[in-house]
């Protein structure tokens, strides 16, 4: 299968309201049309996660960024220029979004990915895709397809193929919440 096809079907899944597996910038994700609130709570029933638990979304862009967070502080764009490695920004005034994705204080976090498979990806489905760890709640992400649990597997209605075969560690990215007075806070480094 090509890496269009496999784009396709997850894009097509989503559309449907369906729940993937896929790789990530970081580790491998759990993913559905963050806009949907029933799968949504589809994923955090495969994680067997509280729902109070925010989880990230992936975009493809700082535009795509934009439509999802009412103001997005300057001091968000100069971190995003300056940071090395996969960064996920919480920023408050959550938009647009299905509502059980959004914290309970209206924050949302969101990273920008530049993995050419999860970019492509965000860019061909046009809305913030979830990207979850895929993993049930408190057990270690899966670094590489290899790591993820038979019941995280047969849980989802597609599973990409896309980078299947690699074996390199992973680490989940770093987390900043940042509030519109300026507050800068490292949740995860």
């Amino acid at each position: 299968m090509t890496r269009e096809e496999d784009i396709r079907q997850a894009v097509e899944t989503m559309r449907k309201g369906g729940v993937i597996l896929y790789p990530t910038d970081t580790v491998w994700g759990i993913g559905c049309d963050a806009t949907n609130a029933e799968a949504v709570a589809r994923i955090y029933k495969i994680k067997q996660r509280d729902d109070s638990k925010a989880m990230i979304c992936l975009v493809d862009s700082d535009a795509r960024l934009q439509r999802y967070v009412r103001n997005v502080p300057n001091v968000a764009w100069e971190l995003l220029d300056c940071v090395d490695k996969p960064t996920t920004v919480i920023l408050d005034g959550a938009v647009n979004l299905a509502s059980n994705l959004i914290a309970d204080d209206g924050s949302i976090a969101l990273r920008i990915t530049d993995e050419p498979f999860s970019k492509e990806l965000c860019y061909r489905f046009q809305k913030a895709v979830v990207s979850t760890s895929a993993n049930i709640s408190g057990e270690p992400a899966a670094q590489n397809y290899c790591d993820i649990s038979q019941d995280i597997l047969d849980a989802v209605d597609y599973v990409c193929w896309s980078r299947r075969q690699e074996h390199k560690p992973h680490t989940p990215s770093s987390i900043i919440k940042l509030g519109m007075d300026g507050e800068v806070r490292i949740i995860r480094k």
